[in-house]
């Protein structure tokens, strides 16, 4: 029989999250309250490091709903007129507020190299996160969408097409370095003091990462701060670099985002919500530029006092205990610095006074010393900060008695900041409901795994249902071998041990078996096969949707397992997406199914509760993708390869006598192949990471590591091979119970 090909309409409509509530935990809603009472850079660096807990995604929920509410008082444009006329008004109003933004940032910039210095220092924390917004824009509940992934063609060319030294944030990281600007990664506890990050900055930046949390239920948020970030350049402006996503881009994303939502029922609603999320975007970078433009001002005349003042701000909190001997005045160093309520200009006076700063009838000074090749602080202090220390101790030879003269650097930030902290505060989503999670069916906890970001208090339950599948996944060390399409049993890992296993498995249990099948199952028989896989495909990549993330993609393996991601999801291009291409061979099979992300999927009939034992495993390892990092490469080599020979052969011979359409089975049969494909890769990238270990800490942590790596294979392995966490797999269930199963403590 001819194969059947169903053209499927790819949902062009995804706009926000269809879940009308935010589920958190009484204990998450307080640890977040603890977090959100704190300053603006506990908040920003708690953001940048912390990608799993609830109590972050409430914090984010927070400060995206108070900061939309909190941002520009102009009215809106005509919300009832034509699609296009609305559009023309966006684009109207963003070309004049740009044309303003860039000018005003452009004569601050002229104002001289101490200021432009500034400004590229103050905007670092921004610049540096990159799209983050667009970290988790892809994901099983917004998969497949032609927003979404045009959205996401446009991550994979920022993330370097697979190159993190290509990244847009590496590009930009480089740009700040060769102005002497060098900042620790943007998730390291110490990048708010070494970048002097002041609050308006580090809540800006805060509204930014939340994004990144939340952007599902959140998407005319994201395409709003998009289109206004793009279309306004400001880092471009400051650092020089080509635009990433162009002005014309970037109004193109915009649009399309409005004739999708031109199509939905509450249409009017939605292009408020848009304008809304515009109008905040446009009022953050505009507060963003006046801060800079007035810290431009004051850089321009600053005194050699308070210029020395800033550096010793800048270094003061790393300053260790390596200086307990050092006095100035009645202190030591450490002592002075470590010292919360530390006087900057106290410690000037008493510094210029000392014997330090002293000046020898043959031109030596101890301080400047010090600061030379073979000196003990060579190479704390850049060039340019060495430069000022000299001209500062110059000057104190001809005025040794004048008093320190320090001056503002900054704007006045204290009212802007009190009021958007205190509407972060104090201000209560309507949406949230405070209440435990209960006790889901499995039905019930895929659907809340899917609309993770509407049901953060699933979490804790998910990681530990993720840690408990990798303690049963152990049980395959010692019985693995008996699996019939994977082999889990344990050996010493060494590179060619790891490519020695996986060739074993190709062709002992995926290739050899194979032969044509002579007899092919009747139609209803073929369907249900297929039905036995749905779910597993229906949230493809979703072990690694989250591996992009900003903060944590910066090893070769990070970029090899993305680009994995990114090939499933088409690279943007929703015709190759994979979803897409299931969505196909489920209708060509005559499965009307209703999104994962519907309510609705919870009564489906089609798919029998029986199968949702692997996809739930599969979606709560792909939720931790830092505390599970070193178990989805293991994970993600067994996925890659299981599709390879005798399976997806019969499947597609099978498809193919019944008419229905094969695309799936095909699609993977090629991209995942052995040679170069999907399959090959992952051992590779494996195998990258764990060199990378073994430089940076030596055989006993690769030891270690290979062990948590293994466990995830064999946490696909277990699932695979029909394991649920009642019972073990078939081939396992008339075995004794191992000895080598340990707890897993991460």
């Amino acid at each position: 029989m001819s194969t059947q090909t169903v053209t499927v309409e790819v949902d062009p409509g995804f706009c926000d999250s269809i879940v009308e509530a935010f589920y958190v935990s009484p204990t998450a809603w307080a640890d977040a309250d603890a977090l959100l009472c704190t300053g603006p850079e506990t908040i920003f660096i708690a953001l940048a490091k912390d990608r799993e807990t609830e109590a972050s995604a409430v914090a984010a929920r927070r400060l995206i709903g108070a900061t939309i509410a909190s941002r520009g008082e102009e009215p809106d444009p005509d919300l009832t007129t034509s699609n296009a006329a609305f559009r023309a008004a966006l684009h109207a109003i963003l070309d004049d507020r740009r044309s303003h933004a860039i000018g005003r940032l452009k004569e601050a910039i002229t104002k001289g190299a101490d200021a432009a210095r500034a400004l590229l220092r103050e905007r670092a924390a921004l610049a540096l996160l990159g799209d983050c917004w667009l970290d988790m824009i892809s994901q099983p509940a917004t998969q497949p969408s032609v927003i979404i992934n045009q959205l996401f063609s446009q991550r994979w060319r920022l993330l370097g097409e697979g190159s993190p030294a290509r990244a847009l944030a590496t590009r930009r990281r480089s740009a700040l370095e060769t102005q002497g600007i060098f900042l620790p990664a943007i998730d390291d506890g110490s990048f708010a003091a070494a970048a002097a990050l002041g609050p308006i900055t580090a809540l800006a930046a805060a509204y930014r990462l939340a994004l990144a949390r939340l952007p599902a239920t959140h998407l005319s948020e994201v395409i709003g701060l998009h289109a206004v970030v793009h279309v306004f350049g400001l880092d471009e402006c400051l650092t020089g670099l080509q635009p990433p996503v162009d002005v014309a881009e970037a109004k193109a994303t915009l649009d399309m985002y409005l004739d999708t939502i031109a199509h939905a029922p509450d249409g009017e609603a939605r292009r408020r919500r848009l304008w809304r999320a515009v109008r905040t975007a446009i009022n953050l970078e505009e507060t963003h530029v006046a801060l800079l433009a007035g810290i431009a001002e004051r850089t321009a005349g600053l005194s050699l006092d308070t210029k020395v003042a800033e550096i010793v701000r800048r270094h003061a909190p790393f300053a260790g205990k390596q200086h307990g001997r050092v006095r100035v005045g009645r202190q030591t160093l450490s002592e002075r610095f470590a010292d919360p309520a530390f006087d900057v200009a106290a410690f000037l006076e008493d510094f210029r006074k000392s014997g330090y700063t002293r000046v020898t009838s043959r031109g030596r000074c101890r301080f400047l010393d010090a600061l030379k090749l073979g000196g003990p602080m060579f190479g704390i202090f850049t060039e340019d900060e060495a430069h000022i220390f000299k001209a500062w101790i110059d000057g104190l030879q001809k005025a040794v008695d004048a008093p320190v003269a320090l001056s503002d650097t900054r704007p006045d930030e204290t009212g802007e900041t009190a009021s958007w902290l205190d509407r972060v505060r104090h201000d209560m989503p309507t949406d949230v409901v405070i209440a435990p999670t209960g006790a889901p069916d499995d039905r019930q906890l895929f659907y809340r795994l899917v609309n993770i970001e509407s049901f953060p208090n699933v979490l804790p339950d998910a990681k530990r249902r993720a840690r408990r599948g990798l303690e049963l996944a152990q049980l395959l060390f010692e019985t693995g071998s008996s699996g019939r399409y994977t082999d889990a049993s344990w050996f010493d890992y060494s590179a060619d041990a790891l490519t020695g296993r996986i060739s074993a498995i190709y062709w002992a249990k995926l290739v050899q078996p194979y032969e044509p099948l002579t007899e092919i199952p009747p139609r209803d028989e073929v369907v249900f096969g297929q039905k036995v896989f749905a779910l597993g495909s229906l949230i493809d990549g979703s072990w690694a949707f989250r591996i992009g993330a900003t903060g944590r993609y910066r090893s070769i393996s990070d970029a090899m397992l993305f680009s994995i991601y990114a090939d499933e999801m088409g690279f943007g291009d929703v015709r190759k997406n994979h979803i897409t291409l299931i969505h196909r061979v489920l209708a060509s099979l005559g499965m009307d199914l209703p999104h994962i992300r519907d309510a609705a999927f919870i009564d489906q009939e089609e798919i029998p509760d029986a199968f949702y034992a692997f996809p739930l495993n599969q979606l709560c390892l792909g939720l931790f993708p830092d505390s599970f990092y070193s178990e989805i490469l293991g994970y993600n080599l067994g996925i890659e390869m299981f599709g390879l020979g005798e399976l997806r052969l019969h499947e597609i011979q099978k498809l193919k006598h019944w008419g229905f359409d094969p695309i799936y089975e095909e699609a993977h049969l090629s991209i995942d192949n052995f040679s170069a494909g999907h399959a090959r890769q992952s051992a590779e990238l494996i195998q990258s990471h764990l060199d990378q270990i073994g430089r940076d800490h030596g055989t006993v942590a690769v030891s270690n590591e290979w062990r948590r790596i293994w466990n995830g294979y064999a946490s696909f392995a277990y699932f695979a091979e029909g394991g649920s966490l009642d019972a073990p797999p078939p081939s396992l269930a008339e075995r004794p119970a191992p000895s080598r199963v340990v707890a897993v403590q991460l």
